[in-house]
């Protein structure tokens, strides 16, 4: 038997497929529906909290500070001459009295001995010139010479002990000249770049600089803070030392010094004074031209109460908080940030001691919202 089938009838077949499953996907569905139940309420705001406290906070200015030598000298020649020799390293330390050059001392010992075979000639002559004048002087008394011709003989002698004074004046010179030729260190310091050599001929207080020595034990260091906290430091200073603090820049632990300089005009032209604190500096960890960020510290201030600075957010209404509450949902709360001091914000108004604040994850929180503690305060 065959079977036909027309173009209508095959049209029709598949209209009634698509219907059934159509129908077949609309019950998967309302029992997908049914079997999910109702949609589950907003999560919590996982955020990281830390707690109120109240401590002793100092008072503190920051400033960034250089440092500069306790002093420096640039050796220069007091005599001409040839460098025989240099007895130092570049940037070694020395102290007092060490040897650094030698000059050629040839031409001024030669000037010592004719000037001490003068001194003999002098000193001879005026032995024989003071026995004339005795001798003269006894003629005269017995007139035998005239007068004229003793007192010639007096004031003769004389001359030659004028001569004899000027010959001692020209050996000692001469023998200054010779210890001028060996250079010895004026401090204690650590040597510069050695601008010399062997075989360099130096002039007598002229260029070029031998070498520069700096003192680093102590340093200086040089801040300025602005002129408005010239009567608090002023205040401060009269009550007691003020501690200064240099911290070096990839180095755990600041140096501690003391405030030891206040300039005695205020800079026009940046409204700000120029203040120097002292470091012992006996480990040389301060050097010379470093930058350090200064921290002058003026007072303590008591029982503060205190924030980490990170809680602190500033809004258009100005600085707030999230305060969590015990019921785990965050408060909007304003604060009045009286300063801050490492890493904390003093509260002069706005919290209490023991609240619990939000230092991490305020972006995602509104007021009531729900937190999800990730830390323990």
């Amino acid at each position: 038997m065959r079977f036909r089938y027309s173009e209508k009838g095959l049209l029709a077949a598949g209209t009634l497929a698509a219907l059934l499953a159509l129908a077949a996907l609309a019950g998967c569905s309302s029992k997908s529906a049914q079997s999910a139940g109702p949609a589950p309420a907003a999560s919590a705001v996982p955020v990281v909290v830390a707690t109120v406290q109240q401590k002793n906070v100092p008072l503190q200015l920051q400033a960034i500070g250089r440092v500069e030598t306790f002093s420096t000298v640039s050796l220069k020649s007091q005599v001409s001459g040839e460098i025989l020799s240099v007895h130092f390293k570049p940037g070694q330390d020395v102290r007092k009295g060490d040897l650094l050059f030698k000059i050629d001392s040839r031409t001024y010992e030669a000037a010592l001995k004719q000037a001490e075979g003068n001194l003999a000639r002098d000193i001879a002559q005026l032995e024989n010139a003071r026995i004339q004048a005795r001798r003269y002087a006894q003629l005269a008394e017995q007139g035998v010479v005239a007068q004229q011709l003793a007192d010639q003989m007096t004031t003769s002698a004389e001359a030659y002990e004028a001569a004899v004074r000027a010959d001692r004046a020209a050996v000692d010179n001469a023998k200054l000249q010779i210890e001028y030729c060996v250079i010895h260190s004026p401090m204690d310091g650590r040597t510069g770049t050695l601008l010399v050599y062997p075989g360099t001929l130096v002039k007598a207080n002229d260029n070029p600089i031998l070498v520069v020595i700096n003192q680093i034990s102590p340093a200086y260091v040089e801040f300025s803070v602005p002129e408005q906290n010239l009567a608090a430091v002023k205040r401060h200073m009269a009550a007691g030392k003020l501690s200064v603090d240099a911290q070096i820049p990839d180095d755990a632990k600041p140096a501690r010094g003391a405030l030891s300089f206040v300039d005695n005009t205020v800079d026009r032209t940046t409204g700000t004074i120029r203040l120097r604190a002292t470091f012992t500096n006996d480990d040389a960890r301060l050097w010379p031209g470093q930058f350090v960020n200064v921290t002058l510290t003026l007072a303590e201030q008591a029982n503060a109460i205190v924030a980490p600075s990170q809680a602190v957010q500033t809004g258009q209404a100005g600085q707030y908080v999230f305060v969590v509450k015990s019921d785990n949902t965050a408060e909007m709360r304003p604060v009045t940030v009286r300063r801050n001091a490492d890493g904390l914000s003093v509260i002069e108004k706005g919290l209490q001691v023991g609240e619990t604040v939000v230092v991490d994850g305020q972006v995602s929180l509104v007021p009531k919202a729900k937190v999800s503690i990730k830390n323990k305060p």
